[in-house]
């Protein structure tokens, strides 16, 4: 079909464009986009029964030759026109890509892994890991000890073949695994792995017991096994010169506690109470009778009682550990304490009761005194900052609202109104003018928009610069702590059933972009091999209180401070 010739009219310009029926209201977007600058989504082209939208066919409008069309909308940027020449990369579309270049590409699905039979416990908990971007960072600078045969079969890593020689070092095979996933979004047999796992840990070698392959597992071991043997074997610099283990840098907690004897005969006689530091890896939330959410459970686990010989009474006596956080990571692990030893089937049993947790975890009820006085002006200058932030935002949005309802109202009655009731308008706005001129010392002075938001700005970036003030130097300095109190939710492992002994096992980590800021609202859900883009309020649903999929693992992730700039 032949192009037509139109006129579009933008912000008091005319523009000649040639319409092509054949074609849709995207086409003919990005052709007013060449010449306006003004991007497609910000377009409101208007025509006989609304706006022109992207799949309207152009034919269906009967455009006549040098028709007039109207419309609407500004560049998102300074209001020049894009640049449209060359880009500075080639451009590179997916079906030129390797299978990995297309792997590690913005937003690709990441792989999943195959049940190699029963191992979904195994897969669960591999991919909520492989959602931590510092232990990926720290896996790719791993070197095995050089021992012989073992370090020259771990130079194949390079070839994806790191594996064979490492089956002695699980953290080797970790890293290997990894690097193999990032190159594909196939789901991946995780065989060199497991074979490490079941070499390191023979209790996950066990067979069935119909005699049908091996046993199915239980997450939570499988996490604290991995993560005891990432403990010995994964260092990363610290300082000057020295080394730490990543575990205990990101992933470990302190305890302080105090135990007291609970007999009465024993205070009589002078017994004071012990005290006592513990490294920590997950937070236990026990779940009774009367627990509904995580904090309920994790208090709980915080005290606990303990049968042991008392030195003064001479015999064993209840005693009571109360225990505080005085030192909280980077990533917190929090555990569900769902399975219980049942003697009469002689397998581990679930609680399935209901326990719902936050999106976003506030630790500090769980911390020392000492602590609590570091992390609570922190928290409650973060939770300032961004509330400010939270409102200039939606003050924005709703000024862009009103300026483009106000632009649409003013383009509508333009092109409706006839020329002699546009003369009139014009006149009465210009005496309507001078009547202004007259009253000015009588008007009141009004703030623009652009006033308004360099000032929220300004008050913004001082409380950023205060904020900074208020973390303690020493926490500061140290990269593998929390300095507010504040955890993000970033990974949930999920199990379905009502024992540990079977049962499935999923994940869902949340979506990362590629600087490891999290996206909001956005999660994978790794079924095994099957990989499935899920919102958040799937989440809100795996609180538990049947057999289906409960949350068994959670990993929260510190809340980045705001940088003062």
């Amino acid at each position: 079909m032949a192009s037509i010739p139109v006129i579009v009219k933008h912000q008091g310009k005319r523009h000649e464009v040639e319409l092509d029926p054949s074609s849709n209201g995207e086409t003919f977007k990005f052709q007013l986009y060449s010449l306006t600058g003004v991007e497609p989504e910000r377009q409101k082209i208007l025509v006989k029964g609304g706006q022109l939208k992207d799949d309207t066919p152009l034919s269906s409008l009967n455009a006549k030759p040098n028709q007039t069309f109207m419309m609407m909308g500004t560049p998102s940027g300074d209001g020049t026109v894009a640049d449209l020449g060359r880009p500075k990369e080639t451009m590179k579309f997916l079906e030129d890509m390797t299978e990995a270049e297309a792997a590690r590409a913005e937003g690709a699905t990441p792989s999943g892994l195959q049940n190699l039979g029963n191992t979904c416990y195994l897969n669960s908990t591999l991919q909520t890991l492989r959602g931590v971007p510092e232990l990926q960072d720290a896996l790719q600078n791993y070197q095995p000890s050089s021992s012989g045969g073992s370090s020259r079969l771990g130079d194949l890593s390079s070839f994806g073949l790191g594996g064979l020689g490492a089956s002695g070092d699980l953290t080797a095979s970790l890293r290997d695994l990894f690097k193999q996933m990032s190159e594909t979004q196939e789901g991946f047999p995780p065989l060199m792995f497991l074979n490490s796992l079941r070499t390191a840990f023979p209790q996950f070698a066990q067979k069935d017991r119909n005699g049908h392959g091996y046993a199915q597992q239980d997450a939570e071991e499988a996490w604290s096994q991995i993560l005891a043997q990432l403990r010995q074997k994964l260092m990363v610099k610290e300082g000057e010169g020295s080394e730490a283990s990543f575990i205990d840098k990101y992933l470990a907690g302190q305890f302080d506690s105090e135990t007291e004897c609970d007999d009465p005969a024993a205070k009589q006689v002078g017994e004071q109470p012990t005290k006592s530091s513990d490294v920590f890896y997950k937070l236990d939330c026990h779940i009774g009778k009367d627990t509904n959410h995580l904090h309920d459970g994790i208090m709980d686990g915080l005290e606990e009682k303990i049968e042991k010989n008392s030195p003064t009474l001479d015999r064993n006596a209840i005693y009571t550990k109360r225990s505080r956080v005085s030192r909280l990571p980077k990533y917190l692990t929090v555990h569900f304490v769902r399975f219980f030893w049942k003697r009469e089937t002689q397998k581990k049993a679930k609680i399935m009761r209901k326990v719902t947790f936050p999106a976003e975890l506030d630790a500090v009820e769980f911390c020392t005194d000492e602590l609590k006085n570091q992390l609570v002006p922190v928290r409650n200058k973060l939770r300032e900052v961004r509330k400010e932030e939270t409102d200039v935002e939606r003050a924005r949005k709703r000024q862009k609202i009103a300026h483009r309802d106000e632009e649409e109202k003013r383009a509508v009655g333009a092109s409706s109104m006839e020329p002699m009731q546009k003369k009139k308008a014009a006149e009465e706005s210009k005496e309507s003018g001078k009547a202004g001129e007259k009253d000015t010392e009588m008007t009141d002075v009004y703030k623009t928009d652009a006033e308004y938001e360099a000032e929220a700005a300004a008050s913004i970036l001082a409380a950023k610069r205060e904020l900074a003030a208020l973390v303690d130097p020493k926490v500061a300095a140290e990269s593998g702590t929390n300095q507010s109190g504040l955890y993000e939710l970033r990974g949930v492992i999920t199990h379905q059933g009502a024992s540990a002994d079977s049962g499935h096992y999923t994940a869902y980590v949340k979506k990362q972009q590629s600087n490891g800021r999290s996206e909001d609202g956005k999660w994978w859900w790794f079924n095994d091999d099957k990989v499935t883009e899920v919102e958040a309020e799937k989440i809100e649903t795996l609180s538990g209180g049947g057999e289906s999929h409960s949350a068994l693992i959670l990993l929260y992730r510190a809340v980045d401070l705001p940088t003062p700039e």
